[in-house]
């Protein structure tokens, strides 16, 4: 088995993968509750959460796996991420490494959810992913998250390539600070999603940053810049508890409108990739894929599915218990991805800033 180790961020998270049948066991423990008071991740605290929780998450591990006795091969996160919190995780996985005698990978997050929406194709018939995994590619990927929102490509080696990322904020972090505007709270993602459902979808008109339909960078700053504004104007003149109330009034069609634009500008990029694909000489793309924490975003999901049904191709999302921070993408990316290799385990040296391809 593999023995992966996750701490990039806020989620402290170990995980066992066996080859021969899938993801054997997965614990994650969140940090949720405690940037919640904050508005958002605190570095500090999260490298001291990963200092007292990451102990007893491997003494978890090394029970379900009766004394680590079956696992041949430690795979962790070694960027990007928080300098602190990966830190700890290296740390970790490198004393483990040399402890048991057992090769160490270091593992890229952003490959991690690349591969991640694959782990349940490699459940569903373990001793077949090859050969159904082939037949799912060049593969078309969406990572999208609090910190990235990437477009890329699996191509039929397996080799990963950025096609596209975005110009300054990701998707995830557009909508996180657009319900930090609204006074929604941390993460904002999911209290935006709730609201919306109640709300229609062009009460008012957002800024979608498509620009030409060549250009497949993403940009959303100038999104939440127009939340700002539209939020200013709405009952000027009147006592500040007015004026909240009209917005609380208002708020599932201000999260329903802010949340489509940022949905139509994810869709437009990915269909107009996909345009271009079949355009040139390269191989169509046989399959799409959504990973990241804003995947598990119904609205996106359904968005994306009627894309995969439009051109008549399979659509691949990752379980959303893979979608956020977890050890079982970067156990699985450590087998399936052919960039993934053991290091001198004194070597391996965290990476903040590293990037998908």
């Amino acid at each position: 088995m593999i023995l992966a180790i996750e701490t990039s961020c806020d989620e402290t998270a170990a995980a066992l993968f066996d080859p021969a049948r899938g993801i054997a066991h997965e614990w994650v423990h969140s940090q949720i509750a405690l940037h919640g008071r904050y508005g958002g991740v605190v570095p500090d605290l999260a490298t001291r959460e990963h200092l007292r929780t990451i102990a007893p998450l491997l003494e978890r591990a090394r029970d379900a796996s009766d004394g680590f006795s079956g696992v041949a091969q430690i795979a962790v996160t070694h960027g990007p991420g928080l300098a602190g919190c990966l830190a700890i995780g290296v740390a970790a996985a490198k004393s483990l490494a040399l402890a048991l005698g057992v090769p160490l990978a270091g593992i890229n997050h952003l490959r991690g959810h690349a591969f991640s929406p694959f782990i349940a194709l490699h459940e569903s018939a373990p001793e077949k992913f090859d050969e159904n995994f082939a037949a799912l590619l060049p593969h078309l990927g969406l990572i999208v998250s609090g910190g990235n929102t990437i477009l890329f490509r699996i191509d039929r080696d397996r080799r990963v390539s950025v096609i596209s990322t975005t110009r300054d904020d990701a998707a995830g972090e557009a909508l996180d600070k657009g319900a930090k505007l609204l006074g929604l709270g941390y993460p904002g993602g999911p209290l935006v999603e709730k609201l919306a459902a109640e709300g229609k979808v062009d009460a008012f008109d957002f800024p979608r940053g498509i620009g030409p339909r060549s250009d497949l960078d993403f940009s959303f700053s100038g999104l939440k810049t127009a939340l700002r504004y539209t939020l200013e104007k709405m009952a000027p003149d009147v006592p500040s508890e007015e004026r909240s109330r009209t917005i609380t009034a208002r708020m599932p069609d201000l999260c329903a409108s802010y949340q489509q634009a940022v949905i139509d500008a994810l869709v437009r990029k990915t269909t107009n990739a996909l345009a271009q694909n079949r355009a040139s000489s390269a191989d169509s793309y046989a399959s799409i894929g959504l990973s990241g924490g804003v995947a598990n975003n119904k609205t996106l999901r359904g968005a994306f599915e009627g894309i995969a049904k439009k051109h008549r191709i399979p659509f691949l999302m990752a379980e959303p218990r893979h979608t956020g921070d977890n050890a079982s993408m970067i156990a699985f990316a450590a087998w399936a991805d052919p960039g993934a290799k053991p290091v001198a385990i004194p070597t391996l040296a965290i990476d903040p800033g590293l990037e998908l391809a």
